[in-house]
């Protein structure tokens, strides 16, 4: 018996039809398709129940009558089918540039995919929070398996290691803030008035607020680039083969560090932003500085200094959950921690000046401001 595939030409009331006979199979289609291309007549419809087999190529001759000629393939196989079914819907040729689409239709998908982005990403977080809330959780019910050296040395990186580059920064802005306050006030003759603006913005606001982003920057980006290259390594999966939950081993230190640390560094930039507009005060106003320290107590209230310390810790939970959060998110290659860590950043101090604002409303309202 032979499987060669073949096929014949028959009229049928007035319609062309095309009886297969045999396998259409690659290695039995010999000069079918050959004599396909040549018919003198386009077919109405294709008889295949003759047919023992069809392979991928023959499904693709069948979706060809098909859509050139608007022939019917009859008699087919549930299997054949299928496959012709599967063959016509790969037929989708790929576009080699995408559309050319305008300025404003350009705008408007990548404002729309940023928004689904930030949405996206922003449950992630509160799933996230989620999780470290649980994780916690367990931790207070079984306070031995809290990670106190992991705390420590996270203690060391996020506060000990920051305290020069964090300095030095207060040091220049305090100069910078005192220099620019006495330009504008000494057109009204009243560069004294500098002290005051000195010291409640630098303890109201910029003393955390600059220490925040440099965490973010420092911190934040090392979080998320130390948990995203162990779980590139499978490091975070083995930890979780062995029954180390990862939330406890890696999150929970490093977010508990940057809360506890940030009011002590937010006060400590305070402090030296205050060192550095005393010097520029001492050396370009001429206020020895007595009269400096005496005109801080006189007009800096103590809730001021209360402000700063309330938003620092808030600040510093939310930098160490976004940098660990963008960390856990790493899969796929090494561009990925690249990405995640930028992210990290951009994140962290996008929610900490929004928090700001929710922040600076709020002690408003309530006679703080």
């Amino acid at each position: 018996m032979s499987f060669e595939a073949d096929f014949t030409e028959q009229d049928d009331a007035g319609e062309h039809i095309l009886r297969f006979t045999g396998r259409l199979t690659v290695a039995r289609l010999g000069n079918v398709p050959r004599r396909l291309e040549e018919l003198s007549s386009p077919p109405g419809k294709a008889d295949v129940s003759a047919v023992d087999r069809v392979d991928t190529v023959g499904a693709w001759l069948l979706h060809k009558l098909n859509r050139d000629h608007g022939a019917t393939i009859i008699g087919a196989s549930d299997d054949a089918q299928r496959l012709i079914k599967q063959v016509s819907i790969a037929d989708d040729p790929a576009k080699t540039r995408p559309d050319a689409d305008g300025p404003i239709a350009r705008m408007l998908r990548g404002i729309g995919r940023g928004t689904l982005e930030a949405g996206s990403s922003l449950l992630g977080l509160l799933a996230f929070f989620g999780g470290l809330l649980i994780a916690t959780g367990q931790v207070i019910a079984n306070p031995r398996r809290f990670r106190l050296h992991a705390l420590v040395e996270r203690f060391e990186s996020v506060g000990v290691s920051a305290l020069g580059i964090i300095g030095l920064m207060s040091f220049l802005i305090g100069i910078v803030i005192a220099q620019q306050g006495a330009v504008q006030l000494r057109q009204f003759g009243a560069e004294i008035f500098t002290i005051n603006l000195i010291g409640r913005i630098t303890l109201r606001e910029l003393g955390v607020l600059m220490t925040a982003i440099m965490v973010a920057g420092r911190s934040g980006s090392a979080f998320a680039a130390q948990i995203g290259s162990m779980k590139l390594a499978e490091e975070v999966d083995a930890m979780r083969t062995i029954g180390i939950p990862p939330m406890e081993a890696l999150v929970l230190p490093r977010v508990l560090a940057t809360t506890l640390l940030m009011p002590l560094l937010g006060f400590y930039a305070s402090f030296i932003m205050i060192v550095g507009g005393g010097l520029l005060c001492w050396v370009g106003l001429d206020i020895p500085p007595t009269t400096y320290i005496q005109r801080l107590r006189e007009v800096v209230p103590l809730t001021d200094l209360w402000v700063g310390l309330i938003k620092a810790p808030v600040f510093g939970f939310i930098i160490g959950l976004t940098g660990c959060f963008q960390g856990m998110q790493v899969q796929g290659n090494n561009e990925q921690v690249g990405l995640k860590t930028t992210a990290a950043v951009v994140q962290a101090i996008f929610l900490v000046i929004v928090l700001d604002a929710f922040f600076a409303v709020f002690f408003s309202s309530i006679g703080w401001g």
